[in-house]
């Protein structure tokens, strides 16, 4: 590692011969022939000048080791994570002490542990504040996290959350960078993603690099945005625990706002993939007066959410679950899955009695024995492409007919 002329983290080490690939085949993640050796990162000693506290767009707390700089592979560290209060009394750390930190998976620095000093007179130990250090509201603690109650009325949740909402995955509104939501919110232009449909070009001309052109330009991206999919919409709500995932899940199974905002927390356990702590998120976002007015101004607006084109229970594959083993071909094991869950099924990574179907690659092995011991339909890659491509479902009486070859051959 030492005597490369560029920096590593790790090796991977392959098995070389293409037949013994095959033969050893992959699991759901990764091949078997291939097994990669992570370095223990690079670790230096150094001094705590101060511990701050940090809040991010869905109002976490997270305290900051503010450090002496030292150099750490190559890259000058003088701040590092100490990710929540029950990591930070696990640790023991406070202003003034000696520390060893890393650059964890040899990117991002933390706090590795404290070094005791002999004779050292330590500071009193750091407490996480009352209140939230960017807006003043009360901090509520969740198991190891504190949070801010701010909402997007912190200003530090806001300009987050205004460039989470502008994301590709949410309304992916064009001519929005960094620097110009800190400008619109430090000059009172945005105090809510409301305030986007708000934008007045006079007030855009007034912004660092903004011109005609270029203010008409975003003017006509925020009114394009405004006919956005269900999915995107509650997406770019940033609601804790919901990504782009769980959003999808959420639009597909109740195909309306009012249906999920009106959702309980049984009913959304019963959505596959969506637990307690999810179902909470979700209960408790729509339940806030605050967020159910920004919702409420942003459909004055005329935000139109769309529900999606057909309902989970509407597609051909609802409530099917399949099992995929053995080497795929032409298509990889992600896309194979992205694939049966855009036709209303989903994928299970072992075969038990619940299984409907089995994907039989080549060299299937023991998940396709036990399929065949189970008695279930298991498809060959030709018959699963012509699933995926629409050509015929599994209750087609016609399929039958085209079901004479042997699992693994195409």
């Amino acid at each position: 590692r030492e005597e490369l002329p560029l920096e590593i983290d790790g090796v991977v080490f392959a098995v070389d011969s293409t037949r013994d690939r095959t033969a050893l085949g992959t699991r759901s993640r990764s091949p078997r022939w291939a097994l990669a050796l992570k370095f223990e990162p690079r670790r230096e000693i150094t001094d705590v000048e101060d511990i701050v506290v940090g809040v991010g767009r869905t109002g976490k707390l997270t305290p900051v080791a503010l450090l002496k700089p030292v150099d750490v592979g190559g890259v000058t560290v003088s701040r590092a994570t100490l990710h929540n209060a029950q990591d930070l009394e696990r640790k023991d750390v406070r202003p003034g002490d000696r520390v060893r930190i890393e650059r964890a998976g040899d990117v991002i620095p933390a706090v590795v542990e404290r070094i005791e000093v002999e004779g050292e007179n330590r500071n009193a130990p750091f407490e996480m504040p009352a209140e939230c250090p960017v807006c003043g509201s009360p901090v509520e603690a969740e198991g190891a996290n504190h949070y801010c109650t701010g909402g997007l009325s912190c200003p530090a949740q806001l300009k987050r959350g205004i460039m989470h909402f502008v994301s590709k995955g949410a309304f992916d509104i064009d001519g929005i960078g960094e620097k110009t939501v800190d400008s619109m919110v430090d000059l009172g232009m945005l105090e809510s993603v409301v305030d986007l449909f708000r934008l007045e070009r006079d007030r855009l001309l007034e912004l660092e690099g903004f011109a005609e052109k270029s203010a008409d330009s975003l003017l006509g991206a925020i009114e394009s945005s405004k006919d956005v999919e269900l999915a995107r919409f509650i997406y770019a709500l940033g609601i804790r625990n919901v990504g782009e995932h769980v959003a999808g899940l959420l639009a597909m199974h109740y195909g309306s706002l009012d249906q999920v905002a009106g959702a309980t927390g049984e009913d959304l356990t019963e959505i596959h993939e969506i637990g307690p702590e999810v179902a909470a998120s979700v209960t408790g976002f729509f339940a806030n007066a605050k967020n159910r007015a920004t919702v409420d101004d942003l459909l004055g607006l005329g935000v139109v959410p769309k529900p999606p084109e057909k309902m989970a229970a509407d597609l051909p594959l609802a409530g099917k679950v399949f099992v995929i083993t053995g080497t795929l071909e032409g298509i990889t094991r992600s896309e194979a899955k992205r694939k049966v869950q855009a036709l209303g099924g989903r994928v299970s990574s072992s075969v038990s009695a619940k299984t409907d179907y089995v994907v039989a690659g080549t060299d299937p092995g023991s998940k396709y024995e036990m399929a065949v011991r189970l008695g279930l339909t298991a498809f060959s890659m030709g018959e699963f492409r012509c699933l995926i491509e629409g050509a015929w479902l599994p209750d087609d009486p016609a399929a039958e007919e085209r079901r004479g070859e042997p699992p693994g051959e195409s």
